[in-house]
């Protein structure tokens, strides 16, 4: 538990949605299962409407609200701004706050384009050099089996990386009659699944084996490409003659790659794997071993160890709830199972110690630059029907 004697790190949280909520509880967890070197006080919550973002602050602990995420950078009780906004909104805040000389929480992926992310990561580079630090959300680096699979890879226990498959399979719009919403509109979200969840397992596969993608061969499709609008009273339009509004982005995106080390690479991201809720599966095959994961057994790794004897090697069942495992001894006992939400505080845990530390903390703005730049090769290369579209290096 954090010491109410260390110094405070007043936050400011702009958005109070899905991920808002998801960022509240994991600063306001954080500090009494980690020692932390500095001490989040919620201090600010933003939103436009007035009485819904009075209302998320109560409910998620913040002491104060704006409307207007300029008074939050302007707050002199406000070190660090937690960006949980659409897309469209991310590079405006997060340059103006890193210009003042806030700390930057920015959630995935980092813009809608790659000139967004180049000036959120020169901005960011800029403010480093004055000690001000900035981050990306990819939370699921924080899993802790993610942590073991990356700590396999770095000790050699795969060798050779060969193959990477990974899937982040969804089916929360699979129903054609699902509500249009801001993920579906380009100008607010950038991209569909390619964007919201396909930007995970890119970065998920690039920090597991510590390399990065080279090259893509693409396709997206939009298979519902109209849905329902809300109406005024937040209902959708009548049976027949509802509403609708165009979805302009994709529903599905599946890609090849290749990564530096020369491995092949297959990609899928989908919101239409009716039964799916959140599969984020990968796998990686290496000259000496295998791993497998999957987010809906998120407490659980899969190793083979190619070097055991043939007559008794088999794909190992790890637990990763060990002390020993990455983040866990700050938790339950062995064999207690962490959640979604321990993600977000580990997210917190590792930003706030290397704020303390003065050091840039991990993913970095660049790095999520560089996962930009996947997803528009992604674009282009659907786009262009090209067999092959490189990406351009940092």
């Amino acid at each position: 538990m954090t010491s109410p004697d260390r110094p405070a790190l007043g936050v400011g949280l702009i958005g109070y949605a899905f991920m808002g909520a998801a960022h509240s509880q994991a600063w306001r967890t954080a500090p009494h299962f980690f020692d932390l070197p500095l001490r989040p006080q919620l201090t600010v919550l933003a939103g436009r409407n007035s009485a819904a973002v009075t209302d998320a602050a109560q409910r998620l602990g913040w002491s104060d609200t704006e409307t207007d995420w300029r008074r939050v950078i302007e707050r002199d009780d406000v070190a660090l701004v937690d960006v949980c906004t659409p897309g469209d909104t991310h590079a405006e805040i997060a340059i103006a706050a890193l210009e003042a000389g806030k700390h930057v929480l920015c959630e995935k992926p980092l813009a809608n384009s790659v000139a967004e992310a180049e000036a959120m990561a020169e901005a960011a580079a800029k403010a480093a050099a004055r000690g001000v630090r900035s981050m990306v959300g990819f939370t699921y680096r924080r899993v802790p089996a993610i942590g073991l699979a990356r700590r396999l890879v770095a000790d050699g226990r795969l060798g050779d990386i060969r193959h990477v498959r990974a899937q982040y399979l969804q089916d929360w719009i699979a129903d054609p009659a699902a509500p249009m919403s801001w993920r579906l509109e380009k100008d607010k979200a950038g991209s569909g699944a390619l964007g919201d969840i396909g930007a995970h397992i890119v970065d998920l596969t690039q920090y597991i084996t510590g390399e990065s993608l080279t090259g893509v061969s693409a396709m997206l499709e939009t298979f519902v490409k109209k849905r329902p609008l809300p109406t005024a009273t937040g209902k959708l339009g009548g049976v027949g003659g509802a509403e609708t509004g165009e979805v302009t982005v994709d529903d599905a995106a599946v890609f090849l790659g290749r990564f530096t080390g020369g491995a092949l690479a297959t990609f899928e991201a989908t919101r239409f794997a009716i039964g799916r809720k959140n599969a984020i599966r990968i796998e990686i095959n290496g000259s000496a071993g295998s791993l497998a994961f999957d987010f809906e057994d998120m407490n659980v790794l899969q190793f083979f160890d190619g070097t055991e004897a043939a007559g008794t090697a088999g794909f190992r069942r790890i637990l990763v709830t060990e002390p020993e495992h990455p983040y866990v001894a700050a938790w339950w006992p062995a064999g207690h199972g962490l959640g979604y939400e321990h993600g977000f505080t580990h997210q917190v845990v590792d930003l706030v110690t290397a704020i303390a530390k003065g050091e840039d903390p991990v993913p970095s703005f660049a790095d999520g630059l560089q996962v930009q730049r996947v997803l528009a090769a992604v674009e282009r290369s659907a786009a262009d029907r090209s067999t092959w579209t490189d990406i351009p290096a940092a």
